[in-house]
């Protein structure tokens, strides 16, 4: 029964669509696929929610609004709560979390999970934070390319960071970027005990005149917006726009950049942890959000949700507030078609949840699991990462990496078909890669 009730959990794993339409500076996304997704792809439905670039787009109104942040708590011990993101349209009452690839409950955490020759898991929240505070506890991965990210990634490609990479474990890595600009200076790292052995607590404030990240309850670096004034541009290069939390584990295989490969190594799929468990994996505990209220200048017109004001600028003064939904009718409609003109949720985004359910422990590394097959075809970009700040718990670093939002599938994690993943975990003995496999093995006849 417990390996039936699994099966229907876990469809059979899907190839990446071949036929896409790339989006960026120079290519914005055709009327007929409008909405520029965060991994660079024109498209519909799915496409045009959280992550949807207002700027690559068709146009800005192809994206729908965001939904506005609610304070919450969230104990990961039920991974079935978590909204699978191809039925997600876009309702945050479905659920404070959705997610694309490999979830499980283990020990009273949840696991993201990247099986052998998979592309990995990405867990995001369905309500943006523009401003506030975020904490969360959980393991990162371990192994050479094996990359684990806790992030505020905003539409405009505003982000946050804290990354870890697996042949790293004493060392948490700092970052933000302004609208993916490359910047060499931005990154810091922070020295601590084993990320993988030890559950670390992982803290980002942020205010609309600083960014502190806080390391199990101390304080390890603060970034002054005053300290970003770009004399190019003539703008604050800080992240100042709504954005998603998301955890993420993903691999770089031997067709990334060779800056990346510097940066995190290469993924060895023949690592120590899948062949115990047939995947590597984040252990997630717990995470807090807390919403500061917008900015005082702030345009309010709703208490529901965000948008640009269509201006084309987008900065924080670009930002207003409304009761918009941010509903699609269904997976073929856009911000353009979606009919819905107000929001439907019931909830104030001034409330407060906590999500917490009883999960029992396991002597295995899984209890149960469930996976997406949704992939996407992503758009890779390679930055180069230094830092010329430094404090007794940071050192600098000049590395080369690629942004967690637009990790590729690589070629060699791509070769690998449902019979070869079958092959790989079934050795392992864990009920996840026992699934895996059987489910890969159906799916061959």
């Amino acid at each position: 029964m417990l390996l039936q009730k699994a099966l229907l959990l876990l469809p059979t794993l899907s190839l990446i669509a071949a036929d896409t339409i790339s989006c960026g500076a120079d290519s914005h996304c055709p009327e007929s696929a409008p909405c520029c997704n965060q991994y660079g792809t024109c498209g519909i439905g799915s496409y045009c929610l959280g992550g949807c670039n207002p700027d690559f787009s068709f146009k800005e109104e192809a994206c729908m609004p965001m939904p506005m942040c609610k304070n919450s708590t969230t104990y990961f011990n039920d991974s079935s709560a978590f909204v699978d993101q191809s039925s997600y349209l876009g309702d945050p009452d479905d659920g404070d979390w959705y997610y694309t690839g490999y979830v499980a409950d283990f020990d009273g955490s949840s696991i993201l999970a990247m099986p052998n020759q998979t592309t990995g898991t990405v867990l995001s929240s369905t309500r943006f934070i523009w401003y506030g505070k975020v904490a969360a506890t959980f393991k990162a991965a371990r192994s050479s390319g094996v990359v684990s990210a806790f992030i505020f990634f905003s539409n405009i490609q505003d982000e946050i960071d804290w990354e870890f990479v697996g042949s790293q474990l004493e060392t948490a890595e700092t970052n933000f970027y302004y609208e993916a600009v490359l910047n060499y200076s931005n990154v810091v790292d922070v020295t601590t005990t084993d990320i993988h052995e030890n559950y670390h607590t992982y803290e980002v404030d942020w205010t609309e005149e600083t960014l502190t990240w806080y390391l199990d309850g101390v304080s390890v670096r603060t970034l002054n917006k005053a300290d970003t004034w770009n004399e190019t541009t003539n703008t604050y290069h800080y992240p100042q726009t709504p954005s998603r939390i998301q955890f993420s584990l993903w691999p770089v295989g031997s067709s990334a950049g060779i800056g990346t490969q510097e940066w995190a190594g290469t993924i060895d799929w023949d690592a120590e942890d899948i062949k115990e468990y047939g995947y590597f994996y984040v252990l997630l505990k717990n995470a807090s959000v807390t919403c500061y209220d917008p900015p005082s200048y702030a345009k309010k017109y709703g208490s529901t949700a965000y948008e640009f004001d269509g201006s084309g600028d987008y900065q924080s003064e670009n930002v207003i507030i409304t009761d918009n939904s941010t509903i699609l009718n269904d997976d073929d409609s856009t911000g353009l078609n979606n009919t819905q003109q107000s929001s439907s949720s019931s909830s104030s985004a001034s409330d407060s949840s906590t999500i917490s359910s009883n999960s029992s422990s396991s002597t295995m590394l899984s209890n149960s699991s469930h996976t997406t097959t949704k992939t996407s075809t992503t758009s890779k970009k390679t930055t180069s990462k230094t830092s010329t700040s430094s404090s007794t718990s940071t050192s600098t670093t000049s590395a080369q990496t690629g942004f967690f939002q637009f990790a590729q599938s690589t070629t060699d994690s791509l070769v690998g078909s449902s019979k070869n993943i079958a092959a790989a975990v079934v050795e392992s003995g864990s009920l996840l890669s026992l699934v895996l496999a059987l489910v890969a093995a159906f799916g061959a006849f």
